[in-house]
């Protein structure tokens, strides 16, 4: 781990301590990535780096100022984070004016003034055009840092015929800061951490970091929190079971599911990896499987679909991800709509 502790971007926590080295801060940042791959723990750890109270620039962040650590907890006056909508998960149009609002005041203690907004890419375009005016005329102490979800973040880049899906950010946001992508940390990498930095055992790391997804919070919080493991086999169960059911127990699932839309975003991201593994085995790519638990039923599946057939599955859970994460389209009929891509492999019992 790097002394920012940030596991597995270290080319991002070079780029943001050079920045500060060059005096060349920028206003704004946008941290883009899958859930739970960093991109709050980075903006935290540049956050206390910037307002460190370390007397030697070259030990920010010391990780035992007072800055350093009431940042570490979220308790700073000047590092504030936006609340979304309890229900619907939205950032609200209010909600962003109300920080921005904040970010105007000069910094009570620190250096910087910091607005953080997680899960940015939920906030519709009419509340990200509230951004605009402080993103044109940023106050001399202030930075913004907007943290999205990247839908397509694992999705095989090699893939005959893999496009990309547009980021949920408008151009005008995205053009007026600077753009932070964070890819998924090798598993190899993701062990080793759990190993030396949280005292795991080496077979609990490896596993635990080879169902990630190269997601560096959720390897940790599966740690602490053994149900996520138990989570994550129910989803897979679950899709395989509607991979191989008939239509009308596809539907029955799709209804149990729209019931509980913000619970869709992780489940979709985790079956895009399904999806991902599949395809790499119907191309024979060399690429590693992220699901590597499942390899064996996925070969299986592999050899009774074609490439074709697996794309538009993926394409499909993509595409429902993308939109119910910016739109307020119907959870039941998105849902329906991706289940009829789903291909309808005979596999033997």
């Amino acid at each position: 781990m790097n002394p920012w502790g940030v596991i597995g971007h270290d080319w991002a926590v070079e780029h943001l301590r050079k920045s500060m080295e060059f005096r060349r801060v920028r206003h704004a940042y946008l941290i883009l990535g899958a859930e739970s791959v960093g991109k709050e723990t980075l903006a935290r750890a540049f956050a206390m780096a910037l307002n460190c109270e370390d007397p030697d620039p070259a030990r920010h962040p010391c990780g035992v100022c007072a800055a350093c650590t009431r940042i570490a907890r979220g308790t700073h006056p000047d590092v504030m984070y936006a609340q979304h909508d309890a229900t619907t998960g939205a950032l609200k149009i209010e909600e962003i004016r109300a920080i921005t609002g904040k970010l105007a005041l000069k910094p009570f203690e620190a250096r910087y003034r910091i607005a953080i907004f997680r899960d940015f890419d939920l906030a519709r375009p009419q509340a990200q055009d509230a951004l605009l005016k402080t993103l044109e005329e940023p106050g001399p102490a202030s930075l913004l840092f907007l943290l999205a979800r990247s839908t397509d973040a694992n999705l095989p880049s090699t893939a005959s015929g893999m496009t990309q899906t547009p980021e949920a950010i408008l151009p005008t946001i995205s053009s007026r800061a600077q753009v932070i992508r964070l890819r998924p940390v090798p598993a190899g990498e993701i062990a080793r951490a759990l190993v030396e930095e949280f005292k795991a055992g080496e077979e609990q790391a490896s596993l635990i970091a080879g169902a990630s997804s190269g997601r560096v919070g959720w390897a940790i919080r599966a740690l602490q929190e053994p149900d996520l493991l138990a989570q994550r086999e129910t989803a897979l169960d679950m899709l395989e079971r509607i991979v191989a059911g008939p239509l009308t127990e596809r539907f029955k699932e799709s209804d149990g599911l729209a019931k509980d839309r913000l619970a869709l975003y992780p489940l979709l991201s985790l079956w895009q990896t399904w999806w991902r593994d599949l395809l790499l085995l119907v191309e024979r790519a060399d690429t590693p499987l992220t699901n590597l638990d499942r390899a064996a039923h996925l070969r299986v599946v592999a050899l009774h679909c074609s490439t074709e057939q697996v794309y538009e599955a993926l394409n499909a859970t993509r595409t429902t991800l993308h939109t119910l994460m910016t739109t307020n389209a119907q959870a039941r009929l998105a849902l329906d709509v991706m289940l009829l891509q789903y291909p309808r492999p005979r596999v033997p019992n």
